[in-house]
Order: structure tokens, then C-alpha cells, then sequence
């Protein structure tokens, strides 16, 4: 876990002074907007949560500094909402994992705290104390952050996670209903050879200079055909880029060619050499390095991608049913008009729930 992860703040939500019209003053006044099962959310936790989710979406607002600024209110309005819930549903699954006895355990956070200070190089006790300042934070804040990421993943795997299985007629369903997500669409490998054809922007083309790029394009197919080697014939006398690759272009799908060089190539195998092809860039000649044919992936090797993909809207769709049943069964004491109306509109725009990494 790197530091800025553990420190990161919980799934932001707007401050209510501003998005109500109240400046919000400097000094700190406590002010409880709403209580989730007696627990309550101040105002001041909620400003702590709009700034992290401003500067999660890479906005460096000062909300003290204007708070009737039209563009910080139109960008309160438009987070407010899906904070709200995300702010209460943590809530809800943080009280129901201390429910179930779930805590971190002093040698838990110690290893936590380890693992941190060694990835992120803070060995010396100094640097580690400078990097929590730095985030205006203390040892026991980390420990409270720590602790709440811990408590969320564990509720969600043993509570949600863990009861979901995929079925064999689940896998069977979804691959057959996807069976392009698990097929390589039918490719081919190219060499060239070009015999530029030099454009005078006045005049055009020299029919002269045209006629000589064609004869020499056709001598050099050729002597490919005859035998000699495509790749030291587009070394020694190909105008494109690629002769220093022995004329080697990358893998390209048949259905990215233009029509007719696809029905060209289609017909071919792999050794065939095209006639040289009059393009604006002068005549190319083409050697079929390999065709690869439309393939499918068997389902028995699908099935543990198949397994990811399906288990994770299942998983998404469960876990949203048991926070709707944690909604249903807390009490919730609202002590802000405003603050209830943005959770209400957040309920109507449903996000999938982030698990919390820290608050403050």
C-alpha cells in the first residue's frame, strides 16, 4: 500500500455551508448535519470530504476563499449528491463490521505501518512523521483510516463476497452470448517493397518517371518470385521505411485493409507476392509473411476470464442489495433539510461503492 493510498480521504462528500450559501468562516464550528444510527456527521467531517473528492478529480478549489464563486457551486452541485450516499453507506458497513467484532489488532496496524514506511522509503522515524504532517495527520488518524479500509473489504467478502458462486450454465450462457469478446478476428503479416514515384507539385506525375518506377517494381517482383530473398531485395532497393526491417510491417486485421487489397490478399498464402500495387506513394509489392485465421478460444480456456467478468456485475449487483438493506434498517436522524435533499438525488443516481481509504 503506498502511503498516498492509505491517506487518501474516504469518498468525499461537499461541505454544506457552501452548497447551502453560508460562507464558511475560518474558525471551526461543529455543527451535526445528520446522525446514522445515533453516530453522527458533522459539518466539518463533510467539508474534510468535499476537498478530498475535489482533489480526487484533480480540482485545486479553495472553498474559504470564495464561497459564492458560480463555478465552485456548480461543481458542489454536481458532487454533492453521490458523496452523500457514499458517505452514509460507509458509515452503515463501518458500524456493521464493529457489529461483527471486526477491529484491527495492534500487531495488524504495526505491520500496516511497515509495509508503508517501506514501500514509500520513509524508514527514518523523522521522514514518516514530515509525510504525515505533510497530510495533516496523525498516527492515530492513520490507524482510524486503516482501520475503517480494513473493516469495509471484510464485511463485503465475508458478509457479501464469499456467499456468490458462478454457476456452469452461468459461464456456458454468457460465453456463448459473447463469444466475440473470446475470438481473434482473422489477421495477416506483410513485407513490402515500394518503388517511390517522385510527385512534382506543379506538374504532377512525369508519365516518364511512372513508367520507370513500374518496370523497376516489376523486375524486383520478379526476381522474388524467381527466388531471391524478399527481405535483402527490400533492403537493397525498397524506398520505405520499413527496408531496414527487411520490408516487415506489423500483423494487421483483414478487415482494416481496404477492399481490394483484401480481396487481393484473401486469395493468397503465406510465400505469395503480390504485382506491384499503384498507390499515391508510388508501386508497392507485397510477399503474405503469414495469414491467421479467424480463431475462437474453447470455453474450458474462457472460463476463468468468463469467471471474472461475471462474478464482478454479480458481486456489484449483491453488494448493492445489502446496502439497500443497511438503508432500510438504519435510523437515520436528519438535521439538515439541504443535506437530505443531495442524499435523496444521490439515491437516484446510483455509483458503484468505492471501498473507504481514509478520513480525517
Amino acid at each position: 500500500m503506498t502511503f498516498k493510498n492509505a491517506l487518501r480521504s474516504l469518498p468525499a462528500a461537499v461541505g454544506f455551508a457552501v452548497l447551502a450559501g453560508v460562507a464558511v468562516r475560518a474558525e471551526v464550528i461543529e455543527q451535526v448535519l445528520v446522525k446514522i444510527n445515533g453516530e453522527p456527521l458533522t459539518k466539518t467531517e463533510l467539508e474534510t470530504r468535499q476537498i478530498a473528492r475535489l482533489r480526487e478529480q484533480g480540482q485545486r478549489i479553495d472553498l474559504k476563499s470564495d464561497p459564492n464563486n458560480v463555478q465552485l457551486r456548480k461543481i458542489l452541485d454536481d458532487i454533492t449528491p453521490q458523496v452523500m450516499v457514499d458517505t452514509i453507506d460507509e458509515m452503515l458497513v463501518i458500524q456493521r463490521g464493529k457489529e461483527l467484532g471486526y477491529k484491527l489488532s495492534d500487531d495488524q496496524f504495526k505491520q500496516f505501518v511497515d509495509n508503508i514506511r517501506k514501500e514509500n522509503k520513509l524508514e527514518a522515524e523523522e521522514q514518516f512523521q514530515a509525510a504525515l504532517k505533510q497530510e495533516g495527520m496523525t498516527l492515530a488518524d492513520l490507524r482510524k483510516n486503516l482501520e475503517r479500509q480494513m473493516i469495509w473489504q471484510r464485511v463485503q467478502q465475508n458478509e457479501v463476497l464469499s456467499k456468490i458462486a458462478l454457476t456452469e450454465e452461468e459461464a456456458r450462457a454468457y460465453y456463448d452470448s459473447h463469444l466475440r469478446e473470446f475470438s481473434t478476428p482473422p489477421a495477416v503479416t506483410l513485407r513490402e517493397i515500394l518503388v517511390a514515384v517522385p510527385v512534382d507539385p506543379a506538374k504532377g506525375v512525369n508519365v516518364a518517371v511512372d513508367e520507370a518506377a513500374r518496370e523497376k517494381a516489376d523486375g524486383i517482383r520478379a526476381r522474388a518470385v524467381a527466388g531471391e530473398s524478399f527481405e535483402k531485395l527490400a533492403a537493397d532497393f525498397s524506398d520505405a521505411p520499413s527496408k531496414t526491417n527487411g520490408g516487415l510491417l506489423a500483423p494487421i486485421g483483414l478487415g482494416d485493409l481496404s477492399a481490394d487489397l483484401r480481396k487481393t490478399i484473401e486469395d493468397m498464402k503465406a510465400g505469395d507476392v503480390t504485382m506491384p500495387l499503384h498507390t499515391a506513394r508510388g508501386y508497392q509489392i507485397l510477399k503474405v509473411e503469414s495469414i491467421t485465421p479467424n480463431q475462437t478460444m474453447p470455453f474450458e480456456q474462457a472460463r476463468e476470464q468468463i469467471s471474472g467478468s461475471v462474478l464482478t456485475d454479480k458481486r456489484k449487483a449483491e453488494f448493492g442489495k445489502y446496502l439497500e438493506k443497511l438503508r432500510a434498517q438504519a435510523i437515520i436522524e436528519w438535521k439538515n433539510e439541504d443535506v437530505k435533499k443531495a442524499y435523496e438525488l444521490g439515491l437516484k443516481q446510483p455509483e458503484p461503492a468505492a471501498a473507504p481509504s481514509a478520513s480525517r
